[in-house]
């Protein structure tokens, strides 16, 4: 029997199977495609079909919102009710209010349940990254540690967090306000792609190359120095590769990032998962890249 139950919004971009076999509860966000028609990510909306979409209908902007107070209040109240204790992991307060609307639930749970507990963590990032965090409590919970333990140990690995990646265009990041319009107006008129750095729940322009093939490489290179910087053997980190609409670029660019990791000694099997609709909303359908973020110590390790 484990100590908690782990909560995480649809930001963390898990597949169904780890999900289901880690028995995550998922609080849906919403993303909007036509005016003012808002779906529930993966419910009523899955990430193919929005990235089908948007290839599409390359004009229209699709916005996203985060799950509601009374979205994380149901979510949470179902389980206290059960007996259980919550750990929920959010997407980073810089993208959303999804933090914020679970800190509000939780009160409203425990005005009602004052016995009940509940710790809900900023992961100060998204997609595929946060879904590595989220994978993290898993662990902990599996090795037996407690709901306090593990909270605490989310706070402790999440700086270390990083996505590196590329974007087809600026014209997602530039009308969401995600990145300055002085570096999408330049990459427009130079057919530039960005070289995208998320660290701390901050988007940062890591630099700019001509052509996917360029950018790409300097998305590895870019990966290669803070991972020679940062780790020193294969058990202190996990990694995963995230894309949009292209599976098979997406293979591609796994075996060369595996072999990027071969390089500097740090070889790992490196799943592949898709980033979701609720980031797709600001990149566009084809972003690629991966997450690297230090892996939890393990109660009996300490």
């Amino acid at each position: 029997m484990y100590d908690f139950r782990i909560v995480a919004d649809t930001s963390a971009d898990l597949s169904e199977e780890i999900i289901k076999e880690k028995e995550i509860v998922t609080v849906p966000f919403y993303v909007m495609q036509e005016e003012d028609v808002y779906k529930k990510h993966r419910v009523e909306l899955f990430d193919h079909e929005f990235y089908t979409w948007m290839i599409e209908n390359p004009k229209l902007m699709p916005k996203s919102a985060a799950p509601s107070v009374d979205d994380f209040y149901q979510v949470f109240t179902e389980l206290v009710e059960k007996g259980e204790k919550v750990l929920c992991i959010c997407i980073t307060v810089k993208f959303s209010s999804s933090y914020q609307n679970a800190c509000i639930a939780k009160d409203l749970v425990l005005e009602k349940y004052p016995d009940a507990r509940i710790e809900v963590v900023n992961s100060i990032c998204n997609t595929v990254l946060q879904g590595l965090v989220v994978y993290e409590a898993t662990r902990l919970r599996e090795s037996g540690a407690s709901l306090e333990y593990a909270a605490a140990e989310l706070e402790r690995i999440k700086p270390s967090g990083r996505i590196f990646f590329t974007i087809g265009s600026m014209d997602y990041l530039t009308m969401g306000g995600r990145i300055g319009n002085l570096a999408g107006k330049v990459s427009g008129v130079l057919d530039l792609r960005p070289i995208i750095r998320l660290s701390e729940g901050e988007i940062h322009l890591a630099g700019l190359a001509r052509g996917r093939l360029k950018s790409l490489s300097k998305v590895l290179n870019a990966g290669k120095e803070y991972m020679k910087n940062t780790f020193k053997d294969i058990s202190e980190f996990s990694a995963a590769v995230g894309y949009g609409y292209d599976r098979d670029e997406a293979l591609k660019f796994k075996a060369q990032f595996e072999e990027m990791l071969r390089e500097i000694g740090l070889w790992v099997d490196a799943p592949i998962r898709v980033i979701g609709a609720v980031i797709g909303v600001h990149t566009g359908p084809l972003p690629l890249g991966f997450g690297v973020v230090r892996k939890a110590i393990l109660p009996e390790k300490i």
